[in-house]
């Protein structure tokens, strides 16, 4: 595959996906999705790499979840919901080695729940979490949701889907939701750091932990699937394309009018 939304880079033993964005601040669409599944499994299953790094190009943000100006009631893609997100999230859980987030500004929406899924994050002091899914018409049903409480908390986790604040690094890091939070001009040496830990240690021994954690979540899979083809109905209401519309027009969205 050639890229032309993600950049890849493989050496001594870490492979670093990068989306490639910036102008969207790193929003995905479906080409995005396609080229970051593709890349994983390039780099899961090649046993000369022995930790992931995931990150976005630029200072202002890692991800900052879907592209809106590719959501028109679907995305632009394949999948229940034009985007083969389930598929993405699970492979972040599926490959056999560590996958680290490496955020250094916004991690928003989906771009939150792919930082969340990361087996670790390490964050910039100048990074910002959450969620905005109920601001413009849509949700994570699934490892957004019901993972994000695994580790935060039932009522953290309900507080940020709900009330769609943002959260600063240290917030994050106080949550779970964060492993360490560092100086933004000392990032890339701390994701270095812990990428050089990782691989002095036996990766045959990290597989079966990740494997292990894996296991004691794997019901949220099945809750994903479901909730995908929920959310695939939703996005066809005129109460989630409002939000789009809004979100576009730079307004607020009103969309009790459209409450059945």
């Amino acid at each position: 595959m050639t890229y032309q939304d993600i950049l890849f880079e493989a050496r001594d033993g870490v492979a670093t996906i990068t989306i490639n964005r910036p102008q969207v601040m790193n929003a995905f669409r479906g080409q995005t999705c396609e080229e970051l599944i593709h890349a994983l499994n390039r780099a899961g299953w090649d046993k000369s790499i022995g930790v992931i790094v995931l990150t976005g190009a630029g200072d202002r943000a890692f991800c900052t979840g879907g592209d809106q100006s590719a959501h028109d009631g679907q995305y632009d893609g394949r999948g229940m919901i034009g985007l083969p997100v389930e598929e993405l999230q699970s492979l972040i859980r599926d490959v056999p080695k560590p996958v680290i987030a490496r955020v250094q500004g916004y991690a928003i929406g989906g771009g939150n729940v792919l930082a969340t899924l990361c087996d670790l994050t390490i964050a910039s002091e100048k990074a910002q979490f959450g969620q905005v899914g109920p601001k413009v018409g849509s949700v994570d049903p699934g490892f957004g949701t019901a993972y994000l409480a695994r580790i935060v908390g039932e009522k953290k986790a309900r507080e940020i889907w709900y009330l769609c604040r943002r959260y600063t690094a240290a917030e994050a890091e106080r949550m779970g939701l964060v492993n360490v939070v560092v100086p933004h001009d000392q990032l890339d040496a701390e994701v270095a750091r812990w990428c050089a830990e990782i691989l002095e240690r036996s990766p045959t021994a990290i597989a079966i932990a990740k494997r292990s954690f894996n296991a004691d979540t794997e019901s949220i899979r099945g809750i994903s699937n479901m909730g995908m083809q929920a959310l695939s109905m939703y996005y066809d209401t005129e109460e989630s394309k409002e939000g789009v519309r809004a979100f576009n027009e730079k307004r607020k969205p009103d969309f009790r009018k459209y409450q059945k």
